[in-house]
C-alpha cells in the first residue's frame, strides 16, 4: 500500500515539476534549502554572505522550513512545492539535509546539486547506515523516496570521516570535499567577541569556570535522570553549568543554580566555556576547533551503540574523557590534569586539514558550478 501511494504521490509531483521545468533556468541563481529549521543556519549566512561578495549579481533564494514531526508536515509541504520552481530554475541547489524533493525529482541537466550536510563529521550513524534499526528509516521507505541520492558534490570534514560520509549517503568519495563547514570560520573570527558579549550578559560568572553541557537528540531514551545527575553533581561556589539541549529536545531543569542561556546559541557558547560536556553530538567537533576542553558522558553507551550506531570508538580514542556516569566525570574535570594530547590526536584526525577557509573553498565550487554547462 505504502509503495502505491508513494508511487502515485510521485507521479503527481513529477506532472506538476514537467510545468515548472518550461521555465527558464537562470545562470545566477543558486536554490539553499534546509528543514533543520525555520531560519538559515550560520553555515547559509556566511556562504550567502560569500557569494554575494564574490559574485555581486548571484541571486540567492532560502527556503527553510523546519520538518521534524507530523504537525509540521502541510508547512513542509507547502514549501516544497515552492521549491519546485526554483529547483527547475536554478544553477545550483544547495542543501542541509534530505530534501525529498531534490531526490525523487528528474532534474534539468544544468541544475547541480551541493549537500553541505549540517554537521562538521559523523561521530553518530545516521542515513542509510542507520536503514532498519531502531532509530533509522526503513529500507522500502529509503529506497521508494530515493533517499540522498541526485548529490553533486557533498561537503565533508576531516578525511577520516570520508567512509562514514559514503555509508551514510550511500555514495562514493569522489563526490566528496573536505573542506570543511563556514561554521569553522566563524568559530575562529567571532571567538573573542562572543566571549565578551557572553560576559557581558553573566558578568557574575567570570570568576567562575564555565562548563556547557550539550547533549544530542535522543528519540526514546529517557535523559532526565541522567542530567539531574550532573546537575546535583556539580560545585556551583567554583563552577557555572550552563545547558544547551537539543533544539528538538526539552530539558526540564529545575536547579536555579543552572544557567540556561535562551539568547545564546550552542556554538557561541563555546567562545566563553572552559570545559564542555557532550555525547554523541558533533559539538564536540566544533569545540575542537577552539581546543575546548571536553569530556564524555555516555550514560547510554550501549543502548545508543545498539539503537542507533557510533562511527568512532569514543572509549578508545578519547579514554580519560569518556565516563558513564556523573560522579566520575565531574570528580575527573575538577581533580585531573586534562589529557591534551588526546585532544590534539583528535583535532589532527577529524578537523579538515586548513582551518579558517571552509567558506571561501565552497563558495568557489558554486561559483565554478554556475559556469558548467549542463
Amino acid at each position: 500500500m505504502l509503495r502505491i501511494l508513494i508511487i502515485i504521490m510521485k507521479a503527481v509531483l513529477s506532472v506538476l515539476y514537467g510545468a515548472c521545468k518550461w521555465a527558464p533556468v537562470s545562470n545566477r541563481k543558486v536554490l539553499f534549502l534546509s528543514r533543520q529549521s525555520n531560519r538559515p543556519s550560520i553555515d547559509f549566512m556566511l556562504l550567502q554572505e560569500e557569494l554575494k561578495s564574490a559574485t555581486p549579481d548571484i541571486e540567492v533564494v532560502t527556503i527553510c522550513c523546519k520538518y521534524s514531526s507530523k504537525r509540521e508536515l502541510p508547512r513542509f509541504f507547502i514549501a516544497s512545492l515552492r521549491s519546485m520552481y526554483h529547483l527547475a530554475t536554478s544553477k545550483v541547489c544547495v542543501l542541509d539535509a534530505y530534501w525529498p524533493l531534490v531526490s525523487i525529482l528528474r532534474h534539468k541537466s544544468e541544475l547541480v546539486v551541493i549537500q553541505l550536510w549540517h554537521s562538521l563529521g559523523k561521530v553518530k550513524k545516521s542515513g542509510y547506515q542507520t536503514l532498519g534499526s531502531t532509530y533509522g528509516r526503513g529500507y522500502k521507505l529509503a529506497q521508494y523516496m530515493n533517499m540522498h541520492k541526485g548529490y553533486d558534490y557533498i561537503i565533508a570534514g576531516g578525511c577520516s570521516w570520508n567512509s562514514y560520509y559514503c555509508e551514510s549517503f550511500n555514495t562514493t568519495e569522489d563526490v566528496l570535499r573536505n573542506f570543511g563547514l563556514p561554521r569553522i570560520d566563524y568559530l575562529l573570527k567571532t571567538q573573542e567577541a562572543n566571549k565578551s558579549r557572553f560576559f557581558k550578559a553573566y558578568p557574575h560568572l567570570k570568576q567562575r569556570k564555565i562548563i556547557l553541557y550539550a547533549p544530542t537528540f535522543r528519540r526514546s531514551f529517557n535523559p532526565a535522570p541522567y542530567v539531574g545527575s550532573l546537575v546535583d553533581s556539580i560545585d556551583y561556589s567554583h563552577y557555572a553549568l550552563i545547558v544547551k539541549a537539543h533544539p528538538n529536545q526539552r530539558l526540564d531543569i529545575q536547579n536555579p543554580s543552572v544557567t540556561l542561556c535562551e539568547s545564546f546559541k550552542a556554538i557561541d557558547l563555546l567562545a566563553a566555556c572552559d570545559y564542555l560536556i557532550t555525547d554523541y553530538s558533533a559539538i564536540a567537533i566544533e569545540a575542537a576547533v577552539l581546543s575546548i576542553k571536553t569530556y564524555y558522558y555516555l550514560y547510554d553507551f550501549e543502548d545508543y551503540r545498539k539503537n542507533n550506531g557510533i562511527n568512532i570508538d569514543l572509549p578508545t580514542l578519547m579514554n580519560n574523557c569518556v565516563f558513564t556516569d556523573a560522579a566520575s566525570l565531574v570528580e575527573s574535570l575538577t581533580s585531573k590534569e586534562y589529557p591534551y594530547e588526546e585532544l590534539e590526536r583528535y583535532k589532527a584526525q577529524y578537523l579538515p586539514d586548513e582551518l579558517g577557509t571552509s567558506t571561501k573553498q565552497i563558495a568557489a565550487l558554486v561559483i565554478d558550478s554556475l559556469s558548467t554547462i549542463g
